[in-house]
C-alpha cells in the first residue's frame, strides 16, 4: 500500500467539561505516533453507554462515586475500527502489521504486562493501565494513536461496519455468558436483552448451546429478541418478574442470569429467579451505590455464584470477534453519520436503541 498523506488537523467530538454538550472541532490536532505506536484512520465506531455516562459525569467507579478524574477535553469512543496509516519512528511494516491493516480501538489502551493481572490473562484489571475513556482520546475522532505492545489486530476479512461493538459490548457479554458455566440446554436469562450488551449476550448464549430467555419491554424489543432465536418476557407486564422467569424456565428457575441493563430496578429480586447452584453475572453498572437486595442466607443456602464482568482480556476479545466473523453472532447495528453523536446520546438516554448504533467517520 502506498504511503498515505496525514493531515495536521481532523474532526473530533469533544466534551470540554463533564455534564456539558458534545462539540465538534474540525481543527483538532492529529497526534503522530511515537515509539512503539501506530496511527490509525478510524472508519467506524460504536457508541457505548459508558461514553454517555462519562460525558455526563455519571459514570460510576468501584467506590460507587462518579468518575471525575478524566482527560479534558474528553474524546470518547472505544468500539472503533480503523486501518494503519503511519508507524512510529522505531517501527517498520511487518507481515502482520502493514499500512492498511485493520485494527480495533478498545476500552483498554495500554497495560503494564508485569502485574499479577497482566501475567494471568486478566489485564483488563491492570492497576497501571490506561484506557480510551478516561485517559486517552478514543475513536470519536478521525485519527487515533495506538500502542503496538497491546494492539487488537482484527481478522482482515471481517466486516468493519459490525465488528466495532464486539470490542466492548460483545466481549463483555461473551465473558459474562462464559463465566456462567452453562451446560448445553440449560437456561440463560438476559435482563435488558434488547440493548447493545443484551443482544450480544442473547446470541453468545445461543451460540454456546443455552436456551435463552430475553427480558425487556415493548413490542419492538419483543420482535427483535425473538428474531434472534430467544424467548421473550416483557417485565413491564409482570407482577412478579422472578416468578414468571421460574415458570418459563421449568419451575426451579433459570440456571444463569446475566444483567446487561444499568437501570437500578434491574437488580431487584435477582436471586429469586435463579435455581439452586445457579449463576448471576453482572455487567451493567447502575449509577451511584445501588446494591443487590439478596439476603446472605439465600446465597449460601441456594449455593449461588455471583460474579462481576468488566470487559475482557485481549484473548477473550478475539474469541468474541471470531464468533462474529464466522456468523454465529450477528451484531445488530444502525449506521449513522459521525455528527449524529449528540442525537445518539439522546436515544441512549431514552433506551430507544435495539442493538447498537455505529457511527461512520468522515
Amino acid at each position: 500500500m502506498a504511503e498515505i498523506s496525514i493531515p495536521k488537523t481532523q474532526t473530533a467530538a469533544l466534551v470540554p467539561k463533564q455534564g456539558g454538550p458534545v462539540e465538534f472541532d474540525d481543527r483538532y490536532p492529529v497526534t503522530m505516533p511515537k515509539q512503539d505506536e501506530i496511527l490509525v484512520k478510524v472508519l467506524y465506531t460504536g457508541v457505548c453507554q459508558s461514553d454517555l455516562h462519562t460525558k455526563a459525569g455519571t459514570a460510576t467507579g468501584a467506590d460507587g462515586k462518579p468518575i471525575t478524574n478524566i482527560k479534558l477535553p474528553h474524546v470518547g469512543g472505544h468500539e472503533g475500527v480503523g486501518r494503519i496509516v503511519a508507524f512510529g519512528p522505531n517501527l517498520s511494516p511487518t507481515k502482520d502489521l502493514q499500512l492498511g491493516t485493520l485494527v480495533g480501538i478498545r476500552f483498554a489502551s495500554r497495560v503494564c504486562h508485569e502485574c499479577e493481572y497482566c501475567v494471568s490473562g486478566r489485564e483488563q484489571h491492570c492497576t497501571n493501565s490506561t484506557n480510551h475513556l478516561h485517559h486517552e482520546d478514543g475513536s470519536f475522532q478521525q485519527y487515533c494513536v495506538l500502542d503496538t505492545k497491546y494492539l487488537t489486530t482484527l481478522p482482515q476479512d471481517i466486516e468493519p461496519t459490525v465488528v466495532g461493538p464486539a470490542l466492548c459490548a460483545g466481549v463483555t457479554a461473551y465473558k459474562a455468558v462464559v463465566n456462567a458455566n452453562l451446560k448445553e440446554g440449560e437456561w440463560l436469562t438476559v435482563i435488558g436483552a434488547g440493548g447493545g450488551l443484551g443482544h450480544f449476550a442473547v446470541q453468545y448464549g445461543l451460540a454456546l448451546g443455552a436456551k435463552v430467555l430475553g427480558v425487556d419491554a415493548g413490542s419492538g424489543k419483543q420482535q427483535f429478541i425473538e428474531s434472534l432465536g430467544a424467548k421473550f418476557l416483557d417485565f413491564s407486564k409482570c407482577k412478579d418478574l422472578a416468578q414468571e422467569v421460574q415458570k418459563i424456565t421449568g419451575g426451579g428457575g433459570t440456571h444463569a442470569a446475566v444483567v446487561t441493563s444499568g437501570h437500578p430496578l434491574a437488580f431487584r429480586k435477582l436471586a429469586d429467579m435463579i435455581r439452586v447452584g445457579g449463576s448471576l453475572s453482572l455487567v451493567g453498572i447502575p449509577p451511584g451505590d445501588v446494591c443487590l437486595d439478596t439476603p446472605v442466607a439465600t446465597i449460601v443456602i441456594k449455593g449461588l455464584k455471583i460474579q462481576g464482568n468488566l470487559v475482557g482480556s485481549l484473548k477473550e476479545t478475539l474469541e468474541a470477534v471470531e464468533l462474529v466473523r464466522n456468523g454465529k453472532v450477528k451484531p445488530h447495528v444502525q449506521i449513522r453519520p459521525f455528527r449524529d453523536l449528540p442525537q445518539v446520546y439522546d436515544m441512549l438516554e431514552k433506551g430507544d436503541i435495539p442493538g447498537r448504533i455505529v457511527l461512520e467517520m468522515p
